[in-house]
């Protein structure tokens, strides 16, 4: 077995994490913050079907929960909030519950006992979970007038998040410089 200089096996371990680098670079996968928001649509608690490409054009919230989750209850006040006041703006919160089929009654009267006014789509199959590659909940995508993802969280949404602050205004002001 030949003798590597150790000059050349660094070489050869740069070269392969670049390699390796440039590889996870490639492409920003679909759901991820910098691409496009991959198609999406679910049953609105009426029955309808709802899509986010009927709301391309907009600031959408999309948020991820479910009635059993304790840290979704958490952020339920603040999603409101955000709801009351942005909504004016061109700001679209769309919460995504993914309790059992059959459950409306109970999501129906959990929203009610939160205050929750903005709108909800049900996803009993969580297809949502997998279109977002998220892994559990609450899940939050904050997607553009552009369909771009510009945020994207795990666990529950804070008043204080700077960083959704942040990519909320910038993608509300597009919609003001646009409409």
């Amino acid at each position: 077995m030949p003798i590597t200089p150790p000059l050349s096996r660094l070489r050869v371990v740069a070269t392969c994490l670049a390699i390796g680098a440039l590889v996870a670079c490639e492409a920003i996968p679909s759901g991820g913050v910098g691409a496009p928001a991959p198609s999406y649509s679910a049953a609105t608690m009426a029955g309808d079907t709802s899509s986010l490409e009927s709301l391309r054009g907009r600031t959408v919230l999309l948020n991820v929960w479910a009635t059993w989750c304790h840290p979704c209850r958490e952020e339920l006040p603040v999603l409101q909030n955000l709801h009351e006041t942005h909504a004016s703006r061109g700001l679209v919160i769309v919460g995504v519950s993914i309790d059992a089929s059959g459950s409306h009654g109970a999501i129906a009267e959990f929203a009610a006992d939160y205050g929750v006014t903005y709108p909800l789509w049900h996803d009993p199959d969580n297809t949502v979970s997998a279109v977002f590659q998220g892994i559990g909940v609450p899940l939050s995508v904050l997607i553009g007038p552009d369909g771009i993802v510009r945020w994207k969280h795990l666990g529950p949404v804070r008043a204080n998040d700077a960083a959704l602050a942040a990519a909320l205004e910038e993608a509300l002001r597009e919609v003001e410089s646009t409409g």
